[in-house]
């Protein structure tokens, strides 16, 4: 339960501890699409018009459906059903929107509320930080990195030469990223809040105001709370509304007093994280990661660290096997640089991110929002998700049991994908918990997207970007086998899962049980 705390314009302070506003990764790390049609280069301007289109095509509850998004923005109805599950997707979890807990089959059907979808238009137009030359600060806040000397360079190599081209002391760290998505987020709040904001009447066109339920809708980027499971919604923190009487209308606040207040605490949030990243930079290493780990994030004493507290690491396997039970990590986790090894992560997940990766087999236990994928080479993953982004692969083969048709993306070779194939003692309660409906499997539905990902901040060939990605084939029946998962965490319960619950084609069972005679 959230306790009473005071509340000041410049920061907000729960039971005498500063608690900052910060940036919701989960929107710019996986809520991105390269449907060109959805990137409006001239910032606000198409974004307004289309704002009074789209609030006069919505219903009483100020939601519109995926046949209306899919006329008025020019786009086939499977790319507005994207639309609509992506935002789904990235909403916080704890929302009362009724897609964050839909039945993949029926999200569609909900439609989505037009505020967040004219938040989730704009952003589309952010550029994901790729990597750092400098530890000037000013290099992390920069919004719009410059195209540079290395970019020809680049773009000729592999997925995974890429990531290795860089070297782990010049890749974004998470500090980077977070310091780089409020940078963002401060520079474009004006365009943001004008397009939640609407008109007073009887009052001068400039005079634009705010309800606490259009704030509220800002919480799709912007959030307080010492843990992703403590969210403050936005009018609740403000000062604006949170003595209002509940029995009572609340009364609309002039915008420019709410875009000062958030810019304010911006402000604090990107200092806060200047002073991490100073404290990484020259705090001691270990010589191989110049990187904060995550255990040092979770015990630190400074209260500002804590919203990472559910995002776990695990970073620079080599030649190893490594197990993770939920006990030992977070809701979200991040697998970077690992290479042949073996990776088991046995435990329910909000989200999770595969990242250069090679020679390497990754069994994930049931992630509930995305699992994304990216610039990994000749890596297996086994997976029991609601859904996966896969991009800039090779030579990868997936094994997936996944409620929502794998969506690919950027330049990828020689990817095959298979039914799920393999179980854990844990695995339908885990999947339970976070949401995965074994008996929806979609791994053979593949949706193919551009090979160009517009939101890296590389450059690319001109043409390229309309070019469409290579889709990943289906494993040969004759290949498929069981996977064995080692009973790593003691007894089994009654309720224990015994097998494999998602039912496989019939070709792939024929073929099982063939190997097994």
């Amino acid at each position: 339960m959230e306790e009473e705390g005071e509340i000041e314009t410049s920061k907000v302070v729960l039971k005498d501890q500063q608690i900052f506003l910060r940036a919701r990764r989960e929107p710019f790390e996986y809520g991105l699409l390269p449907i060109s049609k959805i990137i409006f280069s001239d910032g606000i301007t198409t974004l307004l018009s289309l704002k009074q289109i789209l609030i006069s095509r919505s219903n009483s509850l100020e939601r519109i459906d995926s046949q209306s998004i899919s006329e008025i923005l020019q786009l086939s109805i499977e790319y507005s059903d994207l639309i609509i599950d992506t935002i789904a997707s990235v909403l916080p979890f704890d929302s009362s929107d009724p897609i964050v807990n839909a039945n993949p089959k029926e999200i569609s059907s909900f439609g989505v509320n037009v505020y967040d979808l004219l938040l989730f238009l704009y952003i589309q137009s952010y550029k994901r930080l790729v990597f750092r030359s400098h530890k000037d600060s000013a290099s992390v806040a920069d919004v719009w990195p410059s195209t540079s000397a290395f970019d020809g360079y680049l773009s000729a190599l592999s997925p995974l030469q890429l990531v290795r081209s860089n070297s782990r002391k010049f890749m974004p760290s998470q500090v980077d990223e977070e310091a780089h998505q409020l940078s963002y987020l401060q520079k474009h709040l004006d365009n943001l809040l004008s397009l939640l904001a609407t008109s007073r009447e009887d009052e001068d066109e400039e005079s634009m105001v705010l309800t606490s339920e259009r704030l509220d809708h800002l919480g799709f980027l912007i959030q307080f709370g010492e843990k992703g499971s403590d969210r403050i919604p936005l009018s609740q923190a403000s000062p604006f509304f949170a003595n209002s009487d509940p029995e009572m209308p609340a009364v609309d606040v002039s915008a420019v007093q709410v875009h000062d207040w958030i810019y304010q605490n911006i402000t604090l949030a990107l200092e806060q994280t200047a002073e991490r990243g100073h404290l990484k930079e020259n705090g001691p290493s270990n010589g191989s990661d110049q990187d904060v780990s995550m255990a040092d994030v979770c015990i630190s004493s400074d209260k500002g660290l804590s919203a990472a507290r559910s995002l776990s690491f695990v970073e620079g396997i080599s030649k190893t096997s490594v197990a993770k039970k939920a006990s030992d990590i977070g809701s979200s986790v991040k697998v970077l640089n690992c290479h042949d090894s073996v990776i088991y992560i046995l435990a329910p997940l909000r989200y999770a991110t595969l990242y250069g990766c090679s020679d390497a087999t990754i069994v994930l236990g049931a992630v509930g929002k995305v699992l994304r994928v990216e610039h990994c080479e000749r890596v297996q993953v086994l997976t029991a998700a609601k859904r996966i982004c896969i991009a800039n692969c090779r030579e990868c083969t997936f094994f997936l049991g996944v409620n929502q048709r794998p969506l690919i993306l950027g330049d990828n070779h020689k990817m095959q994908v298979a039914p799920y194939n393999t179980f854990y003692s844990q695995l339908e309660e885990h999947m339970a918990q976070v949401g995965v409906d074994a008996t929806t499997n979609r791994w053979n539905e593949s949706l193919v997207l551009g090979t160009v990902d517009p939101h890296d901040a590389l450059s690319h060939p001109a043409g390229v970007s309309d070019t469409q990605a290579e889709s990943a084939t289906c494993l040969d029946p004759d290949q498929f086998t069981n996977f064995m998962i080692p009973n790593w965490f003691g007894e089994e319960s009654a309720q224990s899962t015994k097998h494999n619950p998602f039912p496989l084609p019939e070709i792939y069972m024929a073929s099982q049980q063939k190997n097994v005679r």
